[in-house]
C-alpha cells in the first residue's frame, strides 16, 4: 500500500525567518538586534503576529507588512515576498533548509512513500529558481502551489487538488502544516494531519511519520 506525506513548505519544510534574524541582519548589514520580530517563538513581541492567528489579517498581509517594514529600514521599496526572501538570506536554498525536514524527506522517501507540496506560496515567496535549486526538491512527486492554482488553503479545493495529483486515498495520507487554518481545513476533508511546532520541529516530524508507519 503505498502512503504520501503532504508538506506545508515555509515554516515546515524551511526554517522561519523569525529563526533567521541574526542571518538577515548579516545579509543585509543591520545592526544584530535590529528586527525584534519573533512570531510564534515570542508571540508578546509580535502584535502583528498576534492579530494574524486571531485571522484579523491574513498570512500574506503579515509577510508583505514585514517586507516593506524591513525594505524601509534599507531605504528601499520592497513590492513582494520575493525580494525580502532572496536579499535577506541571499538566495542560499541549503541555508534555509529546516534539517529536521531532510532526515524526515530522506526517511519517507527510502521507506518507500510519496512526498508532496501544498504551498500558498512556493514561488510566490522563494521565486522559480530558488525552488528549483532547493535541495531534495526533486524527491517530491507532487507540488501543488497556489502561487498557480489561485486557490489557497484552507479551501477544501486545495487538498482535493494535491490528493487527486497524488492519486492515493486521503486515510493513507499526512498532511503537515505549521498554521491552524490551514489544520483545520485538511480536517474539513477528513485529511489526517500533523498541526507543526515550528518551536519543535523534530517532534512534529516524529508524529508524521509515525502515523504513516515509519
Amino acid at each position: 500500500m503505498t502512503k504520501a506525506l503532504i508538506l506545508d513548505f515555509g515554516g515546515v519544510v524551511t526554517r522561519t525567518l523569525f529563526e533567521t534574524h541574526d542571518i538577515t541582519e548579516r545579509a543585509l548589514a543591520l545592526p544584530a538586534g535590529t528586527l525584534t520580530w519573533r512570531g510564534p517563538f515570542d508571540p508578546a513581541s509580535d502584535p502583528l503576529w498576534v492579530s494574524m492567528q486571531a485571522r484579523e489579517i491574513t498570512e500574506r498581509d503579515y509577510w508583505m507588512a514585514r517586507t516593506r517594514e524591513v525594505g524601509a529600514l534599507l531605504g528601499e521599496e520592497w513590492a513582494d515576498m520575493k525580494t525580502f526572501v532572496q536579499r535577506a538570506r541571499g538566495a542560499d536554498a541549503e541555508l534555509v533548509l529546516r534539517p529536521e525536514a531532510r532526515e524526515a524527506i530522506v526517511k519517507a522517501k527510502d521507506a518507500g512513500l510519496k512526498l508532496a507540496i501544498l504551498s500558498n506560496e512556493l514561488d510566490l515567496f522563494y521565486g522559480v529558481d530558488f525552488r528549483r535549486r532547493f535541495p531534495l526538491i526533486d524527491l517530491f512527486d507532487v507540488i501543488v502551489d497556489a502561487t498557480y492554482t489561485k486557490i489557497l488553503k484552507p479551501d477544501p479545493r486545495a487538498y482535493e487538488l494535491v490528493l487527486a495529483e497524488l492519486g492515493i486515498d486521503r486515510a493513507d495520507c499526512v498532511f503537515v502544516d505549521d498554521q491552524r487554518k490551514n489544520i483545520e481545513g485538511a480536517e474539513a476533508v477528513n485529511l489526517p494531519h500533523v498541526h507543526f511546532d515550528v518551536t519543535r520541529p523534530a517532534e512534529s516530524y516524529a508524529q508524521a511519520l509515525k502515523m504513516l508507519g515509519i
